[in-house]
């Protein structure tokens, strides 16, 4: 079984790294269209990227973004509210929507003979709709009841909130996707109705279609449907509060009753993947496996659940999928009868000692293989990769860029990943958060 898993990671490494068939161009109105092939199946995904997302709302209506993802399934002056995920569940399709802190985009997954029919609807839902009072009503609650669940609920996503609001102190990043509470009970139509008039326009939009289609049919389909949009001429440009030179290492206490297992998280401002600029962002890749990868073979794995049992658990991760800084995080759980203070002082010493040590080549070998075979399994998956186009374009990358990005993880050595790990990890730099049940577990 060894040699057959050596013989595919040999297979893998030997692969030529395929671009995908891409097809970009720009309507008149400013629209970007992108077409990605693939005819294995007669099926097509199709998506509206809008270049808006939660870290571009007005001060004061945190949540809008998201509240408008909500509205936008409501009556148009073609469809009456609900009536266009009905017609795509009746013509055997699936649809959603997602909204983030660069983007919010919708999405089809159809046989490809219906295309006309989602771009007719999603074009037309791009400007006519038609919102009433009692919209803003029942859509209000039912946000206001997804935080209740998914952030209220759980001291972790509250303690969260709290550790990001503290790393992004200027930049709208501090503020989480679905909105503070208080001020999402006050959204009102007209927050909704301005938000709307003003970025859901064409020249705001990337239309990315993937599957089963010939790209001057995307084309036609798109000029007939979305190009007749007029372009907002008001649109603003993308200009965001940056963060300052983080001088001083922030923490956190959080206390929660509810919190079962007491752990503790640190977050570094880490630079994202940048337009012709990504190595620094693919040797972080590597860094949060070689660091908070497998307890097996990480380095913190090994020196604080495996050495010392100072912990149950350890992670690391980059988050650098964003138009502005990103974040590398750090996650450990202390085991029975260890501190806080004690694991965060095992968690600094495993941190030291990785900067001060060589890379094990073999590992970094290992990783390099796994990447690529990743790359080319998500070359299997269509809504996969418009999603990865989609993204990347909302968050200021291009198409080469997307294409590049496989084999920039490649070229990363040792090198570049203890150099950015030197970089980056800068306690000055970083949030330090305590999640414990009781005050007399924070120490």
């Amino acid at each position: 079984m060894r040699r057959l898993i050596a013989s595919a990671f040999a297979i893998f490494a030997a692969l030529p790294a395929l671009a995908e068939e891409v097809t970009s161009y720009t309507l008149d109105n400013g629209m970007d269209v992108v077409v990605i092939e693939d005819h294995r199946a007669p099926v097509v995904v199709h998506m509206v990227w809008y270049k808006i997302g939660s870290a571009d709302e007005p001060v004061g209506a945190s949540g809008v973004a998201h509240f408008l993802e909500h509205l936008l399934f409501k009556a148009t002056d073609q469809l009456e509210s609900g009536e266009f995920s009905a017609t795509v569940s009746a013509n055997g399709g699936s649809d959603n929507a997602f909204t983030g802190h660069d983007y919010t985009a919708y999405y089809q997954r159809i046989a490809a003979d219906r295309l006309p029919l989602m771009m007719q609807m999603e074009s037309n839902r791009m400007n006519n709709l038609m919102l009433t009072e009692d919209d803003i009503t029942t859509e209000r609650n039912v946000i206001l009841e997804e935080r209740n669940q998914r952030t209220e609920n759980s001291p972790g996503a509250l303690a969260r909130e709290q550790f990001v609001a503290a790393q992004y102190q200027n930049h709208r990043y501090g503020v989480p996707v679905i909105g503070w509470k208080h001020e999402m009970e006050t959204l009102s139509l007209q927050d909704a109705l301005d938000f709307y008039d003003l970025y859901y326009s064409p020249n705001n939009a990337i239309l990315v279609v993937a599957g089963d289609v010939q790209p001057d049919e995307v084309a036609a389909l798109a000029e007939q449907y979305y190009g007749v949009i007029p372009a907002e001429e008001n649109l603003p440009e993308r200009i965001r509060p940056q963060e300052p030179p983080q001088r001083a290492e922030r923490r956190i206490t959080y206390t929660d009753p509810r919190v079962s297992q007491p752990y503790l998280s640190r977050s570094y401002l880490a630079p994202e993947r940048d337009a012709g600029a990504q190595e620094e962002a693919a040797a972080l890749v590597y860094l949060a496996d070689l660091l908070g990868g497998s307890p097996f073979t990480s380095a913190l794995g090994k020196a604080l659940q495996f050495d010392t049992q100072t912990a149950v658990y350890s992670s690391a991760g980059y988050s650098g999928s964003k138009l502005d800084d990103g974040t590398f995080s750090i996650s450990v759980a202390p085991s029975e009868g260890v501190s806080l203070s004690e694991a965060e002082a095992a968690m600094d010493q495993a941190i030291a000692d990785f900067l001060a040590a060589d890379i094990d080549l073999a590992q970094m070998e290992s990783l390099r293989t796994q990447l690529r075979a990743s790359e080319i399994y998500a070359k299997d998956n269509v809504e996969g990769l418009a999603n990865r186009y989609g993204r990347a374009l909302t968050q200021g990358l291009t198409i080469k860029d997307v294409q590049d990005w496989p084999q920039v993880l490649q070229d990363v050595t040792a090198d570049d990943v203890l150099a950015v790990a030197k970089k980056v990890l800068n306690r000055n730099q970083a949030v330090t958060g305590w999640v414990v049940s009781a005050a007399e577990e924070a120490r």
